[in-house]
């Protein structure tokens, strides 16, 4: 019997390192049908497989069983079950087995740092993770990841500059965690570093490498870098693929975009729902309607997959951009599924954008009616709102805000000079420069003032008067940045910002009549895509 049940633990290891927890699972129950005996090797190899599926419950009842059978202090076995309760998010659980472990080693603790993290408690992961005595390459991925994931990536990025100081060794997931930090904070210059330490060390024939590598230049805005990589990559699947094509969808190049796709068809990669969703994004903001429907009736008719939410949400997305309202309208009452409050807020926002007033009535009443949880939904209607003259659904978007407890999320842009980075939040005056940023943009709205432009604070939810509303607007957090970056880079200097959030409508005016009288290309990356500013335009035509 215990030939048996050690030859049946092996077989589930490797069906679990093959990615066949079902298989494994299903294994183990006969194991257990046959009253085979109980051994570490066996619970340790079944409870990886329960962890990945997050399967709590029956990992629980395994937790159990190991302290009945008295395998409580198995290191090997105890660390499986401490993975199990970081990867299903029970971290008081994990905490607890972590203290009771008679020894913890390296990767128990890399576990341990990672489920932390993982849980949002990254001060006591970096805290865990100072205290080590010994790390391994796994401790940095761990935490570097981690604080990646909890949108801390300049952090990040600290550790691991730390890591290569200290001469720790530096492997594929580590230059996978950077590069996925960089691509977030569109960090080119770091970016590019860890790109020539791939080439050093020749982790460019990693696919998971290359496609990180594809995708941090997308998101730097330089989809030509992105595309030589793509191009000399000596192995591609479908991830590679969709990482160009989305990367040209969020610069507003649709059509490099569907021939990326066909080209991909041509190569017999097969699309996943990810590069049918980059596809029609990529049309929804280059309005290719026709393509649009291509790639649709395609992902539907042709490969048999089922729409998701996001999809359903391009689609209205593209036809209302494009004027087609009553297709809009139309493709929605057909759905098959109910519209959710980012579907209706894509539709509302064209709407506000080609002043289709009455049918913006009827969908900001739907979008109210859905209960929306994200802040922006309920700016854009109440800018609706203000844009009817109807001050009383000012008021009741406003009072819905306050009843649900709907709080604006804090807009925030940084702008990278001289290898330093500078975040600034609406209204910041911590900058040491601020008072020279506040002093040229004045200066600035003065001349624009003169070019024709009024502010447009409808956005302006504070009850005060008309200039303080400009005040307010004059100090929105991308102004800042550009502010910044005007007095302190040369005539001509092209100047890249990062925001957190949609731009406003102000500020895209601002933004494009700025690099009109200054003569400056301005880059900037919201929450949606790429806006490049030239002589007056914008790559998005005002619609984003």
């Amino acid at each position: 019997m215990l030939h048996r049940s050690l030859s049946c633990a092996k077989t589930i290891s490797n069906l679990v390192n093959q990615g066949q927890n079902s298989q494994a699972i299903a294994l183990f129950r006969q194991v257990r049908e046959n009253r085979f005996e109980v051994t570490e090797f066996l619970l340790s190899a079944i409870v990886r497989a329960f962890g990945k599926v997050s399967a709590i419950k029956e990992g629980k009842e395994l937790h159990c069983m190991a302290i009945k059978h008295g395998f409580n202090r198995d290191t090997i076995l105890m660390t499986s079950v401490l993975d199990l309760y970081c990867k299903c998010n029970e971290i008081k659980d994990a905490g607890h087995v972590f203290d009771e472990m008679p020894e913890r080693d390296v990767i128990a603790t890399n576990c341990m740092i990672s489920g932390l993290c993982w849980s949002n408690l990254t001060l006591e992961a970096i805290e865990l993770f100072n205290n080590m005595s010994k790390r391994d390459v796994g401790s940095w991925n761990s935490l570097i990841s981690g604080l990646g994931h909890n949108s801390e990536g300049r952090t990040g990025l600290a550790f691991f500059e730390k890591m290569r100081l200290e001469g720790a060794e530096v492997d594929v997931m580590t230059v996978v965690s950077v590069l996925s930090i960089c691509s977030d904070l569109a960090a080119l210059r770091n970016g590019k570093q860890v790109h020539c330490l791939v080439m050093k060390y020749g982790f460019e024939l990693y696919l998971s490498v290359g496609n990180a590598v594809i995708d941090m230049y997308a998101k730097c805005g330089c989809m030509e870098d992105a595309f030589v990589c793509f191009r000399n990559m000596p192995l591609k699947n479908v991830v590679s693929w969709t990482a160009l094509i989305a990367g040209f969808g969020k610069q507003g190049q649709g059509i490099e975009a569907l021939k990326a796709f066909d080209a991909m068809e041509i190569e017999g990669v097969r699309p996943n729902r990810i590069t049918f969703l980059g596809a029609l994004y990529a049309c929804s903001h280059a309005r290719l309607v026709q393509e649009g429907w291509r790639i649709f009736n395609m992902m539907v008719n042709k490969y048999s997959m089922t729409p998701m939410m996001e999809h359903y949400t391009c689609m209205v997305d593209l036809l209302a951009r494009s004027g087609c309202f009553n297709e809009a309208y139309s493709f929605i009452e057909r759905m098959p599924i109910k519209p959710d409050p980012k579907l209706l807020t894509a539709f509302l926002s064209s709407c506000c954008s080609h002043k289709n007033l009455e049918l913006g009535k009827s969908v900001g009443q739907k979008l109210l009616e859905s209960q929306p949880e994200e802040a922006g939904a309920y700016m854009l209607l109440s800018n609706f709102y203000g844009l009817v003259g109807d001050l009383q659904g000012v008021a009741k978007v406003r009072r819905l805000m306050l009843d649900r407890g709907i709080r604006k999320e804090k807009a925030s842009t940084w702008i990278e000079i001289n290898k330093t980075v500078h975040s600034f939040q609406s209204g910041d005056r911590s900058h040491p420069l601020s008072e020279d940023i506040s002093n040229y943009l004045r200066h600035l709205f003065r001349k624009l003032k003169i070019n024709g432009y009024v502010p447009n604070t409808s956005m302006v939810m504070q009850n005060v008067d008309e200039q303080t509303k400009e005040e307010i607007v004059l100090g929105h957090s991308e102004k800042l940045a550009i502010g910044l970056g005007l007095i302190s880079t040369p005539p001509g200097t092209r100047i890249v910002i990062v925001k957190n959030l949609r731009v406003c409508a102000d500020c895209h005016v601002v933004t494009g009549l700025i690099s009109k009288i200054e003569g400056r290309e301005i880059v900037a990356r919201d929450s949606s895509r790429f806006h490049h500013f030239k002589d007056g335009l914008c790559s998005c035509g005002n619609h984003w």
